[in-house]
């Protein structure tokens, strides 16, 4: 048992790599010019609508770059919809690559694929419309696309064509096989037939191939006893089989040989085509051109073989023929191994191999859930599947390309395909799928998951887990109620009812179900039905729709794994990665758009940002925009609800002047910004400071006679008279001179937000004009030092004084955010507290869009605060920071949940508070190397805080730095340091000066405040 385990270990090791090697191809072949490919991809289909099909995916392919593009793609069906049989469409295949080639050479040095899979799917008539080569594997590709059969064919195939000279290979299209390329090695004349080795427990129920002594195909055996087959000389030592995969190469002189018998001077002779290509002969390309190359075949056992149609002259007629081209030549028998072959034959293997036998196949990443919403951890099986979160399906049963909704319950053993499931519960053992008509109807067929509806109603062939007698019995059906012809299969039985909804089809399905196994009486409403076969439905299908309806589904499901992956808090770079590489759909970015506006701030933001770096150009910088809005606006609404206009306050003093230090921090910038801050807290460590002395920010407010208020920016020399509340109220304009102050009279009441009212009210209510005036002292813009929000509030300070209104601190600091929401700046809380509350402070807050904040005066020794002072220093850059949006870019970093930015966001605040640990404990020497911790954060966070001439400022007096730090977000501005013990801040400004010369960089004298 032992020895057995550890065999089938290093089976899956070596297949494991094989795929990885075959994909390894696959993606050269997409990329590599020079990469040996097919010349020809070529797929049969039963008929127009499912060439259709055919054609559409294998064109959603090529425009998403996932098949090689200098490939010739096809798809036959039978012509002129009729069954010719694989050999017959095999024969099409070289009647269409003779007319699309300029030479009469058509099959030398070609390569080509030939993929069959023009069946009915009857044992699956879940694939009949679109074809079981178009069928879901278990599995994700490594581009995200959902696998199919036909993915999996052109993956593990993609090695081949370097391996052999010119020819063709021909697959059976219901039939996965993988292998390792490099085992195969065609350069000999003739055919081989790729074979694999297989326990002979697996053989019995298959073709299995008996070599001659030369290696070739003596025989063909199918279907035989172990004994048989041990008898034979079949089986091998190890107990295997050459099992036949149905992959057969033929090289150009067989395809030579064979389209003679079709052609007349190398082009196709319409009468030896139609003779060999029609429903009567039927010709097999498995058994009709395959039996000839076998080395212990005869023609008399060739004509006895079991035809694909039936026996006719005909058939004799076009076998002696075939016989007389192909019997010169032999079927090479190349056996692969270590190999597997993976069968989706029946409705029954199917649901084994995706319930019982995923698992089996982990080493090639199968898995039982494939594109679903559903997070939960019940152990059914699915391929894009959308789940209600009250559903519940069976650990037995498989659900694909549908809805399972409501209160829905899925018992054992069902597959459910392409439906709408609401509030109902499927019995076990039923299968149920969906097609939408030409006509716009539909159809939802019901059988049992182990019927064959190849069976006849006279063979005593179950139908719904009962014989079908006994289902006319209990339904009170009789069989001229559902065949119009004499024989009686299963598969033209009318007995889906057309519907003009999913919902009404899936309902009679339901109620043919309880008819026939429960004996209940709906024959009359049936019989006045109209009525499909599985047979007519497939035909009448709208192969479009089932393709639209499965790509809808698709992108629904990767919504919801994209809103999930966004609650979950996943990188911005996995939540994208949901879509795969076809990447989003306009319908689908749409949706999230709708989604995102009904939803709260914390997931809205985030599907703004994501999507906007999923799209190009001007519409990505509308969606950011859109981001940064909702964030501002969530904070603005959340903080102006009380905020409202108060008609009752009036002017109390003639004249206010504020003046207030700027402020500098030493630990948590950025922290306080939402939304981090609202979704987690800050926490923030600064100090006031004087700047040269002086308190540089000044706010002076005085009543006038004029009727009108006066705003001056004496800065910048602006000044304007405003009589209009419109233009008041109109402060988010970035380049507007007054829009700080407009922001002060909206947040401190003097004027409403959004209400419309009459200026001369306004004025009326507070008893006269007045005057504001900002002014920053000595101060270049762009400084690091909170100017801006520190100047937001000493205007409420000074607002609040000249209106007689007392504000807590807490009051003050809110109002300055609201103040920044509102001018749509997006700042945080840490620069008006730094300067509206003086001293050394840790400031905290928890979580919330309205910010609570704490602020902690930290009470550190006299000697301390004087060796502090003397060690620091301020030297200005002499440029202002850059003028790029540092603040989108770093806290779009904490939207799309970079990692980095997060771990730096949390360690920044860990900072802090040792900071102000060691301060307080008076260890100057341990806070300088908390600030240069903080410092290699911060450029973590974003280089951008740094730049050529900060670093060399830095580097030019290094030797005299213990600790040192940007101001602000950096990028320009102030730096500050602090000193080495035995410099002084005179020396480390003449080191400055004589590097930078009159350049502007110097150091500024600052006080502690």
């Amino acid at each position: 048992m032992g020895g057995r385990m550890n065999t089938l270990k290093i089976k899956n090791l070596f297949l494991r790599q094989s795929y990885k090697d075959a994909w390894a191809d696959y993606e050269r072949s997409l990329t590599k010019k020079y990469f040996i490919k097919w010349d020809y991809v070529i797929l049969t289909a039963s008929n127009e609508e499912q060439a259709k099909a055919y054609q559409i995916q294998i064109e959603n392919r090529l425009k998403q770059g996932l098949l090689p593009a200098s490939t010739h793609y096809a798809v036959l069906p039978d012509p002129e919809g009729k069954r010719v049989g694989s050999g017959g469409a095999t024969f099409n295949v070289m009647k269409y690559i003779r007319k699309n080639s300029d030479t009469n050479e058509c099959f030398q040095k070609k390569r080509i694929l030939v993929i069959h899979s023009g069946g009915d799917s009857k044992r699956v008539p879940q694939y009949s419309a679109c074809g079981k080569l178009f069928s879901p594997v278990p599995r994700l590709l490594p581009n995200g696309n959902r696998s199919t059969l036909f993915d999996e064919f052109i993956i593990s195939m993609s090695g081949i064509p370097a391996r052999i000279k010119d020819g063709m290979l021909v697959l059976s299209g219901d039939v996965l096989l993988l292998f390792n390329s490099l085992q195969i090695d065609f350069q000999f004349e003739g055919a081989a037939a790729i074979s694999i080795k297989e326990d002979v427990e697996i053989g019995k129920n298959h073709g299995v191939f008996l070599s001659d002594e030369d290696g070739n195909v003596g025989d063909f055996l199918h279907k035989q006893t172990v004994e048989q087959l041990t008898h034979i000389g079949a089986v091998n030592k190890q107990g295997c089989v050459d099992l036949d995969t149905g992959a057969i190469l033929l090289d150009s002189n067989v395809l030579n040989a064979l389209f003679s018998l079709i052609c007349s001077n190398n082009e196709i002779d319409p009468n030896k085509f139609n003779q060999f290509v029609n429903e009567k002969a039927r010709i097999s390309f498995y058994g009709d051109f395959l039996f000839p190359l076998a080395s212990h075949a005869t023609k008399e056992q060739y004509f006895k073989e079991k035809p694909e149609g039936s026996f006719c002259e005909e058939l004799i007629e076009c076998r002696s023929q075939i016989w007389d081209v192909l019997s010169k030549y032999k079927l090479k028998l190349l056996s692969v191994s270590p190999a597997q072959f993976i069968h989706f034959g029946t409705t029954k293997e199917l649901l084994k191999l995706m319930v019982e036998e995923v698992t089996s196949y982990e080493f090639l990443d199968w898995c039982q859930k494939v594109l679903t919403n559903d997070n939960r951890e019940l152990p059914y099986t699915c391929s894009n599947a959308y789940m209600s979160e009250e559903s519940f399906v069976s650990s037995k049963s498989y659900i694909e390309d549908s809805y399972i909704l409501g209160n829905s319950v899925i018992e054992d053993n069902c597959v459910i395909s392409n439906v709408i499931v609401k509030d109902r519960q499927i019995p076990k053992g039923i299968t149920l799928h969906g097609l939408q008509l030409k006509d716009k109807r539909f159809v939802v067929r019901i059988y049992a998951t182990n019927d064959n509806p190849k069976g006849l109603l006279e063979e005593n062939t179950d139908f719904m887990m009962i014989k079908f007698q006994e289902f006319l019995k209990n339904a009170r059906l009789a069989k001229e109620d559902l065949w119009e012809e004499e024989e009686h299969y299963i598969w033209f039985a009318k007995l889906y009812p057309v519907c003009d909804t999913m919902e009404e089809a899936l309902t009679w399905a339901m109620k043919l179900y309880e008819m026939g196994i429960l004996g209940k009486d709906y024959k009359e409403e049936f019989l006045a039905c109209e009525r499909l076969s599985l047979f007519e439905s497939f035909n009448q299908a709208d192969v479009k729709k089932i393709i639209t309806w499965q790509n809808e589904l698709d992108q629904k499901i990767r919504m919801h794994q994209f809103i999930n992956a966004i609650k979950d808090r996943e990188n911005i770079e996995k939540a994208i990665s949901v879509f795969g590489q076809a990447g989003l759909f306009e319908q689908t970015k749409k949706e999230l758009l709708k989604v995102a506006e009904q939803s709260e701030l914390s997931i809205k933001m985030r599907i703004y940002y994501y999507l906007s770096k999923m799209v190009q150009g001007h519409e990505g910088e509308e969606l950011e925009s859109a981001c940064f809005k909702a964030i501002c606006d969530t904070t603005c609404d959340a903080m102006t609800d009380a905020l409202t206009y108060d008609e009752n306050i009036a002017i109390q003093k003639d004249y206010v002047r504020v003046e207030l230090p700027v402020r500098i921090n030493w630990g948590g910038g950025w922290s306080d910004t939402p939304p981090y801050c609202t979704e987690h807290g800050g926490t923030v460590l600064n100090t006031a400071i004087k700047l040269n002395g002086i308190n540089p920010i000044v706010v002076t407010i005085k009543r006038i006679d004029k009727p009108c208020i006066a705003l001056a920016s004496t800065d910048s020399g602006s000044y304007k008279e405003f009589t209009s509340i419109e233009e008041l109220q109109n402060c988010n304009d970035p380049f507007d001179a007054f829009a700080l102050q407009k922001a002060a009279l909206i947040a401190s009441a003097v004027i409403p937000r959004k209400e419309k009212i009459e200026f001369d009210t306004v004025l009326d209510n507070l008893g006269s004009g007045f005057y504001l005036s900002t002014k920053v002292v000595g101060i270049p813009r762009g400084s690091g030092l909170g100017t801006s929000s520190i100047l937001a509030g000493a205007c409420i300070k000074g607002l609040a004084e000249f209106l007689g209104n007392t504000l807590s601190e807490n009051e003050l600091y809110t109002r300055v955010l609201c103040m920044e929401q509102i001018m749509s700046t997006g700042g945080g809380w840490q620069d008006q507290v730094g300067g509206l509350t003086g001293g050394i402070k840790l400031i905290t807050t928890k979580p919330g869009v309205i910010q609570e904040i704490q602020a902690e005066h930290i009470h550190i020794e006299e000697d301390v605060r004087k060796e502090l002072q003397e060690r620091m220093a301020l030297i200005y850059t002499g440029q202002r920071r850059l003028a790029r949006n540092l603040l989108r870019e770093v806290v779009g970093k904490y939207i799309a949940s970079n990692e980095n930015s997060i771990e730096v966001l949390y360690e920044i605040q860990r900072v802090a508070v040792m900071m102000k640990f060691e301060l307080e404990k008076g260890n100057i020497e341990a806070f300088t190397k908390l600030l240069n911790e903080h410092w290699e954060l911060s450029k973590r966070l974003d280089m951008g805080c740094t730049n050529t001439c900060i670093d060399q400022i830095f580097l030019s007096c290094e030797d005299m730095l213990a600790g040192k730090m940007i101001c602000g977000a950096g990028g320009g501005g102030f730096l500050q340091v602090i000193l080495k013990k035995g410099y002084t801040k005179e020396e480390l400004r003449q080191r400055i000066r004589t590097v930078f010369q009159d350049s502007g960089v110097d150091v500024w004298d600052c006080e502690l405040v």
